[in-house]
């Protein structure tokens, strides 16, 4: 699915999932650097995000998958 990650004023990440009208903070991150793992957002969805260049800028639009969560 496509979602779109970016970081708030506060430095809070967020993403938000367009086909479904849902905008998530995240919660927890896998890996430091975010992508090539998955994240949880506050609605219990865990992320996994595609492994991207260290440097990538925000906000961002990928495909990633969703693992779990209702």
């Amino acid at each position: 699915m496509k979602v779109m990650i970016r970081r708030d004023s506060k430095g809070i990440l967020s993403a938000y999932v367009p086909k479904k009208d849902l905008e998530e903070p995240i919660v927890s991150q896998e890996k430091e650097a975010l992508w090539g793992g998955t994240v949880t957002l506050a609605n219990g969805w865990v992320l996994a995000l595609p492994e991207m260049a260290e440097g990538t800028g925000l906000p961002i639009t990928v495909e990633a998958k969703r693992l779990s969560g209702d």
